[in-house]
């Protein structure tokens, strides 16, 4: 029987939740993590896959019906085709999706399938070998683009997005060859603001190449006509105007989007996060250690959720980047 609603504060009804498995990751990208990466959280830190879906199914009774997996990269968390299948088979579930940098894909692919996944994200900055290496510090480019092919080859994994983050400086260049690729593939793309939660906290507003911006380059070859944002999307979406192939921009710098957030976080090691740029945390590892009921932890959710912040604060005055960073939060 499911419970009432989970509604935060401002009345926003909560219907998201992003699961970090891992913290840990294959890359180096630029834009999240330094050359030498960080120091992994502890394995017996993490949430083990059978409390996952007891938060899962505990939040999908309350309304929430969509849930991503991230990481870190969540492909080098073991067996994780087997918490696919167990979360696709949870009560209330409807849209199971995945966020990943594609280098594991090609391998993974079929279990992903057979084990219900419905939706992929590709994080792929740029389709130039070299550059690629430049940004994410790994050769990499054509075991990604191999990834990419082996989960199109199923028709239930729909829609699959390719991320790339804007950096200003280096994504000018991208942008036609992103806008080709959109046209010429069954993969939207989608250019995401550089967000101030990179590790060496080297974000400037002035790094941010803006989805405008990305928008206007794009457009000089291939017009584009915007589509009706969904309620609580991340993206705006355009249609190129011949109709081959969509461009989605996530500006969360330049064009916030908070006003309709609908999503929470779930930190590898169980901490509930009700906003990407939350300065607090809500453990619910220790209370799932500790024998809390059902009852126990739907407590201390709502009461997490009430608090949700109204907005994230970026690029105003007294703005503080949170003590982690992407890679340790989870997208």
């Amino acid at each position: 029987m499911g419970l009432e609603p989970l509604i935060d504060g401002h009345g926003r009804r909560i219907a998201d939740l992003r699961v970090s498995v891992t913290d840990r990751c294959n890359f180096r990208c630029q834009y999240c993590m330094p050359a030498d990466g960080l120091p992994w959280l502890d394995r017996a830190e993490i949430l083990r896959f059978e409390e996952i879906e007891r938060v899962v199914a505990l939040l999908a009774s309350m309304g929430v019906h969509s849930v991503r997996l991230t990481g870190g990269e969540p492909l080098v968390r073991r067996e994780f085709p087997r918490l696919v299948a167990m979360l696709a088979s949870t009560e209330g579930i409807q849209d199971l999706s995945l966020t990943t940098n594609g280098y594991l894909l090609e391998r993974d692919a079929d279990a992903l399938a057979a084990a219900g996944l419905r939706r992929v994200n590709v994080s792929l900055d740029s389709l130039q070998r070299d550059r690629f290496f430049e940004l994410t510090r790994r050769d990499s480019l054509p075991q990604v683009l191999r990834g990419l092919d082996a989960i199109a080859r199923f028709p239930e994994i729909r829609p699959i997005k390719v991320n790339a983050v804007a950096l200003r400086g280096f994504t000018e260049a991208e942008a036609l060859p992103f806008a080709r690729f959109a046209r010429e593939t069954d993969f939207q793309v989608r250019f995401i603001e550089f967000m101030p939660l990179d590790a060496d906290h080297a974000w400037t507003a002035d790094a941010v190449l803006t989805g405008d911006e990305v928008r206007a380059l794009i457009e000089r070859a291939y017009p584009m006509e915007e589509l009706p944002r969904e309620p609580s999307a991340t993206a705006r979406v355009f249609r190129f105007r011949d109709g081959r192939g969509e461009i989605g921009f996530v500006n969360p710098v330049s064009e916030p989007f908070c006003s309709d957030c609908n999503r929470l976080r779930l930190t590898a090691d169980g901490k509930l996060r009700t906003c990407l740029f939350s300065l607090h945390e809500t453990d619910l590892r220790e209370p799932l250690r500790a024998g809390a009921s059902d009852a126990d932890l739907e407590q201390i959710v709502r009461a997490a959720v009430w608090r949700k912040e109204l907005k994230h604060h970026v690029g105003e005055p007294g703005f503080r980047q949170p003590p982690r960073t992407m890679s340790a939060i989870g997208g």
